[in-house]
């Protein structure tokens, strides 16, 4: 009988519409207001089935280029694109740019916008350990009727230079509404064939090593693989969606400075909560629905055996790929320098100890 119910309810939410065409891979948006009552049923049933992880080979991941999907731009490409006019949530300058005639993207731009770095390098990272997210591309943008007052090289027949940019492509599939809250990820069943505790643990650990400050449920995806269909989601993913606010100290107003790829607040700011235990490290922001987690031994050393996998090669390409070097060690100190690629791997290495030197009760 659930399963039947969970059927109409997914054939009441499918109904509303064929997915459009105009991405390769885009992710197809949640329901509209109307049919709510009909999708937490389904959203519900997702969750208790919920996949966080996929077992994959990291030790032959190339990072550098990243996944090799539909849609994928190589590091440093140049596109060129339209200018849509649409409005996104959030602080941090993004806009939309129609690449032919039906490929729209979202593009994150801005020298001083740490998402633009930050953003490559998590999802790079995600990827790498198998834990399902959406891909950013590091390229270069010349869009086609950008506004005036948008900053980049104006060229003299109006086009715009931008660079760095970060190009996001959304993980493919249907969301089943508008994210979740951290409390959701433990109404995970693996009785119900949902991710087992270790995954999920690792998930949190993984959150709290990169200081994962901005975690509102808008920035956590329930996503449903492959299309639509009358039946229930046979293959339900819970994934980090929105990586920005990454590599820096987790700040009660999510800033950009402080909270998005800065060398010094993240190589200062320990993995655990006390010298021993194996409470993690991460304070709530204003908006965060993670703080602290409880990482069980399951959870620790099934993060630390997929980090121990990263070969230094792959941490160099990381933070490569990345332009790390293009921010200062301390972004509100001009004075702090550049880093090196170096010291990023070195900072992400004795992390990396902290989790594979623990040992929790």
């Amino acid at each position: 009988m659930r399963r039947a119910a969970v059927a109409l309810a997914i054939s009441a939410v499918a109904s509303i519409g064929a997915a459009s065409p105009a991405a390769r891979d885009a992710r197809q948006p949640a329901p509209t207001q109307k049919d709510q009552k009909a999708l937490q049923t389904v959203r519900a049933e997702a969750i208790r089935r919920a996949q966080v992880w996929r077992p994959t080979d990291v030790a032959s991941k190339d990072i550098y280029r990243g996944p090799d999907l539909p849609g994928a731009f190589e590091p440093g490409a140049t596109v060129s694109c339209d200018y849509v006019e649409r409005k996104f949530t959030g602080r941090t300058p993004k806009f939309a740019c129609r690449i032919g005639a039906d490929d729209e993207v979202k593009v994150k731009y801005g020298w001083t916008n740490g998402e633009v770095l930050a953003e490559v390098a998590a999802t790079r990272l995600l990827w790498a350990l198998g834990f399902p997210t959406d891909r950013m591309y590091p390229v270069k943008v010349i869009c086609h009727g950008c506004p005036e007052s948008m900053a980049g090289v104006r060229k003299v027949d109006g086009d715009l230079l931008m660079d760095p940019v970060a190009i996001e492509r959304k993980h493919p599939g249907w969301d089943l509404g508008t994210g979740w809250s951290w409390k959701e990820l433990d109404e995970v069943s693996e009785e119900d064939g949902g991710a087992p505790r270790a995954q999920r643990d690792a998930l949190k650990l993984l959150a709290a090593f990169l200081q994962h400050t901005d975690s509102k449920a808008e920035q956590q995806a329930l996503v449903c693989a492959g299309q639509k269909s009358d039946g229930p989601c046979e293959h339900p993913l819970m994934m980090i969606a929105d990586l920005g606010k990454m590599f820096g100290r987790a700040s009660r107003s999510n800033a950009d400075t402080p909270s998005s790829m800065n060398l010094r607040a993240w190589s200062e700011t320990p993995v655990w909560k006390m010298e021993q235990g194996c409470v993690a490290n991460l304070p709530r922001s204003y908006s965060g629905t993670l703080k602290d987690p409880m990482i069980s031994e399951a959870g620790r050393a099934f993060l630390a055996n997929l980090m121990m996998q990263l070969s230094d090669k792959q941490l160099e390409d990381l933070f490569t790929v990345a332009r790390v070097q293009l921010r200062p060690r301390w972004p509100d100190n001009g004075r702090s320098g550049y880093p090196t690629v170096q010291e990023w791997v070195d900072a992400f290495k004795a992390k990396r100890a902290e989790i594979a030197g623990r040992t929790c009760a």
